[in-house]
């Protein structure tokens, strides 16, 4: 399966891969998920659906691939030497414009999410789970360096404590999530909660 993965993705240059993700993403800031068609990004792309449903299978795959690129660097290539500096990193990484357009997005299609099992699924396999291995290989990097105990019970609900920090922000406070709100989040939520003094 993985070789027949990597034959259609060696078809495309990583620039040309990269410059359809791109136009994935305006067309789903544009018009969201459910309006979003294979047609559209063939015309945006100059490709063919062809070459497209050969890349990537269908919409939701190409949709969920997207959205991992648009990440900008993996979270476990962040080693700051402690948990504080990996966490302020990886909210630093974009700047407030950027974190601004991309909750949005996120807020939309995590409404599709729920009603296409096939986006979920992508959602899931692409996005979702390469993550959580990133976000689990990171706080075992704080738990050998011995800043966090191994059988704390916050260590599985890291990822939905970040989350929530970005999906809350709109609705409780109607802003944006800056970067000063979150690491401000970090500090007085996620640290104390993992038993890493913050001071």
């Amino acid at each position: 399966m993985a070789e027949v993965a990597t034959a259609r993705r060696s078809r495309l240059t990583p620039e040309r891969e990269a410059e359809l993700y791109r136009a994935v993403l305006d067309l789903l800031r544009e018009v969201g998920y459910d309006a979003l068609t294979m047609d559209a990004v063939a015309t945006r792309t100059r490709s063919s659906k062809a070459t497209l449903y050969r890349q990537w299978g269908g919409k939701a795959e190409l949709v969920a691939k997207a959205i991992r690129c648009m990440k900008p660097g993996g979270l476990a290539d962040i080693d700051t030497g402690s948990l504080r500096g990996d966490f302020v990193a990886l909210v630093t990484r974009e700047d407030d414009c950027q974190i601004e357009q991309n909750v949005a997005l996120m807020r939309g299609l995590a409404m599709a999410v729920h009603g296409n099992p096939d986006l979920l699924r992508a959602f899931k396999e692409f996005v979702i789970e390469p993550e959580l291995e990133e976000f689990q290989r990171v706080l075992g990097r704080a738990v050998d360096r011995g800043e966090v105990r191994a059988d704390n019970p916050a260590i599985d609900y890291v990822v939905h404590m970040m989350l929530g920090a970005f999906a809350t922000r709109a609705m409780i406070d109607e802003l944006p999530p800056t970067q000063a709100f979150l690491i401000s989040y970090v500090d007085a939520v996620i640290l104390p909660a993992l038993g890493v003094p913050t001071t």
